[in-house]
């Protein structure tokens, strides 16, 4: 005989408010994770809905539900270098348990930036909150270790070269025969399918291959350098995020797992948001740059104000009552030229650059002020007020800082703490097999001794 649900049991039972949230949270103690519970609350919500009662009585007091967004989701995560950790980074500021998956040699990231004890702050600042485990994939035994990973987890994020996971036998056909309700993120540069597949790719090599490079260049007057960021990876990295959770939406709805496939080319060119004049043949220096400009400013700095000439020339006209040494020239750039020579001399009159940008304030322009490399940056007053770096330590005890991620709810947790750290490689070997698989020590210890498990021997370094 089958067995009812506690919500249609209610709903037999002269639904009864106190029964269903008695069932609740009985059912929440009995089961592992938060799945079922999360499961209740819906059913709570849509019962009170048709009854008009409140779901604030149903959950009041009740200590089942999460207090992360993601908390209960387990993520198997075998990406390394950056499009995919920072992927996994988020999810795991959004609560998500997350496994990393590190070879013996250790993720090429834990040697960029400054070094201490045995991570980088560019390895830190990707994957710091994630538990860590050093597994050969090479190894005999390594198949089969990633296969019980795989059958308890929701989520495998990887972003190897097209075909290595077929290589190492856990293609997307393998995974998912193992774990049909498995959602999995594969990140490269020219995506799983298509005729540049197999090729290397890094973000600078998206950023030529999608004319940004040259656009860049047109703006700065010459010199065909790189951006000062990796938007193609942490572009990439987000729109994967996006797609991963959209998938797991679609496996509460159906039970069936997705393979989402992301490649950096589609990225960057779905983010660039002058597609359209490139597209149109519209697209040029002036038609780019002509709503930002860079000046000088009082106290020698510079700002940024993001209006056209015109507008800019306007406003403060209109305010300041400026003569227009541009007024009766025929010539439109010998005028322009003229305007723009005169406001670089206005706005350097003003006694003070705060006087400045409380007059830009005042006339609702928006503008920015240049700031340099360093610490500079960070003295901007939002980074302290809204919490943007977080002070955390190291495995040694060191202070570093770390960029906290954006999401701030009204109602839930999310982010990094001061207790919070990047593991060190393989620093869970057993911790983790334990708490995922149910496994005991001398299994574990079985796997160390066959070199599926390795013990870290990533080299420590004080500085670098």
């Amino acid at each position: 005989m089958r067995s009812r649900c506690p919500a249609s049991q209610a709903r037999r039972t002269c639904c009864s408010v106190d029964f269903f949230q008695e069932a609740a949270r009985d059912e929440a103690d009995r089961l592992t994770g938060y799945r079922a519970a999360i499961q209740n609350y819906r059913q709570a919500r849509w019962f009170c809905a048709s009854r008009q009662v409140s779901a604030n009585v149903l959950i009041e007091g009740a200590q089942f539900l999460p207090t992360r967004p993601l908390s209960g989701l387990k993520v198997l995560d075998l990406s390394r270098v950056l499009s995919g950790p920072y992927a996994t980074r988020m999810l795991s500021d959004l609560g998500a348990d997350v496994l990393k998956v590190e070879p013996p040699e250790g993720d090429m990231t834990r040697k960029l930036g400054k070094r201490t004890g045995t991570s980088s702050g560019y390895y830190l600042q990707n994957n710091i909150g994630k538990r860590n485990i050093c597994v050969d994939l090479k190894a005999d035994g390594a198949r089969d270790l990633m296969f019980d990973l795989v059958r308890t987890a929701d989520v495998v994020v990887e972003n190897f070269r097209p075909g290595v996971m077929n290589r190492l036998g856990l293609s997307w056909q393998e995974l998912s025969a193992i774990n049909p309700r498995l959602v999995m993120l594969s990140i490269s540069g020219f995506g799983q399918e298509g005729v540049e597949r197999e090729r290397a790719a890094y973000a600078p090599v998206l950023h030529a291959e999608a004319g940004l490079i040259a656009r860049q260049s047109a703006l700065a007057g010459g010199g065909a350098g790189d951006f000062a960021v990796n938007i193609a990876d942490t572009y990439t990295s987000l729109h994967g995020v996006i797609g991963l959770l959209a998938a797991l939406r679609l496996v509460e709805q159906t039970g069936v797992g997705q393979h989402v496939d992301i490649g950096m080319i589609d990225v960057i060119h779905s983010v660039d948001d002058v597609a359209n004049m490139v597209l149109d043949g519209v697209w040029t220096k002036e038609t780019h740059s002509g709503l930002w400009s860079v000046w000088e400013a009082p106290e020698g700095k510079q700002i940024g104000i993001a209006a056209t000439l015109r507008a800019l020339w306007r406003a403060f006209s209109e305010l300041r009552g400026l003569v227009d040494p541009g007024a009766g020239i025929a010539d439109k750039k010998t005028a322009e030229d003229l305007r723009r020579d005169s406001m670089a001399g206005h706005l350097l009159d003003y006694v003070s650059f705060d006087a400045l940008t409380a007059e830009l304030d005042a006339m609702r322009l928006a503008w920015g002020r240049v700031r340099g490399i360093g610490e500079d940056t960070y003295a901007e007053p939002s980074v302290a007020s809204r919490g943007i770096l977080v002070e955390v330590e190291d495995n040694l005890g060191n202070k570093r800082r770390v960029v906290q991620s954006p999401y701030k709810f009204s109602n839930a947790e999310s982010g990094i703490s001061s207790a919070s750290r990047a593991a060190d490689t393989g620093e869970h070997n057993e911790s983790a097999l334990r708490d995922w698989l149910g496994w005991e020590s001398e299994r574990i210890e079985g796997l160390r001794a066959s070199g599926v498990l390795v013990t870290s021997s990533v080299v420590s370094s004080t500085s670098d």
